[in-house]
């Protein structure tokens, strides 16, 4: 008599696109601030299309107009359009906001492996770290702007510079409860390499942490960026940015407010519905969270 085949029961797999829409559809909330994020990342990819007025142009004779039919929000001192310059100076904010974010993660990642699993560099890496983070980063990021001069990447370095630290602790302290696990020290006793443990064991544990912790830095970077810039300390003035625009309106507040409260208002929506995405992410990794949410 043959015995039966046993079955194996298929694989729970969710593409990362069913995922996405899990998350973004998880509350109400939530689904909101996907949708404000992803208008604002769609219009700033087709600012130039979109835009219904030349963002650079200038004409004095419209100068401070209040919204009307033709200008939605009104102009600016120099007669520019001011939503024009809002949907473009997007452009700038969230690739500071991105690129921060990803130089942060990937430089973070590689100083806090080593400060985690090295265990002679630990000392030294983190009292460098603990040096950085001593310092307030709005002030080491004019610092930065002031020496290297004002541009897009030197607002990046500034703003990436101070963020690393706290991804570097955070990796740290992963790699730290990591190596400890029974898996890691076999691969030890096994004699693999070092750079093939932190690959396959040590990496894949920080992955979901990254995520979050990249969501934070993006919008934390957006709002430095805005922060240099109405301080004249960041990306050139001639650039549309939500800050420059706000700089430049800050002297005309009484006369239009709307130069400065409009965008000032995108701002805190973007970082808003970035933190609130963040979190979303954060209960979707977590299964501690995943399982309160099913418990409830």
């Amino acid at each position: 008599m043959t015995q039966p085949t046993p079955t194996v029961a298929p694989r729970d797999h969710i593409s990362a696109f069913k995922r996405a829409r899990m998350i973004a559809t998880s509350s109400p909330v939530v689904f909101v601030a996907s949708i404000i994020l992803m208008l604002v990342v769609l219009s700033a990819i087709f600012a130039p299309w979109i835009v219904p007025h030349d963002p650079i142009r200038l004409s004095p004779a419209v100068r401070l107009k209040p919204p009307s039919d033709v200008y939605w929000l009104g102009t600016d001192a120099y007669g520019r359009d001011l939503l024009s310059r809002i949907i473009l100076g997007g452009r700038v904010s969230l690739v500071v906001g991105v690129a921060s974010a990803i130089f942060a993660v990937a430089v973070g990642l590689g100083l806090g492996l080593l400060a985690g699993y090295i265990r002679w560099l630990d000392a030294v890496l983190m009292r460098m770290v603990d040096g950085l983070m001593a310092i307030p980063s709005i002030l080491l990021a004019i610092a930065i702007v002031s020496l290297w001069g004002a541009s897009l990447w030197t607002v990046l370095v500034a703003i990436t510079i101070p963020e690393v630290p706290r991804v570097v602790r955070l990796v740290r302290s992963l790699v730290l409860s990591a190596r400890e696990e029974p898996y890691v020290e076999a691969a030890i006793a096994a004699g693999t390499s070092t750079a093939r443990i932190m690959r396959r064991h040590l990496v894949p544990n920080t992955i979901a942490p990254l995520i979050i912790q990249g969501t934070y830095i993006c919008a934390s970077a957006i709002l430095t960026e805005a922060i240099l810039s109405f301080l004249g300390a960041g990306i050139n003035p001639e650039t549309p940015t939500w800050g420059n625009i706000m700089a430049e309106g800050r002297v005309y507040f009484q006369i239009n407010p709307g130069i400065v409260m409009w965008p000032g208002l995108v701002v805190s929506v973007t970082i808003l519905s970035i933190n609130l995405l963040g979190d979303a992410v954060r209960d979707a990794l977590d299964p501690r969270m995943a399982k309160r949410g099913i418990e409830r």
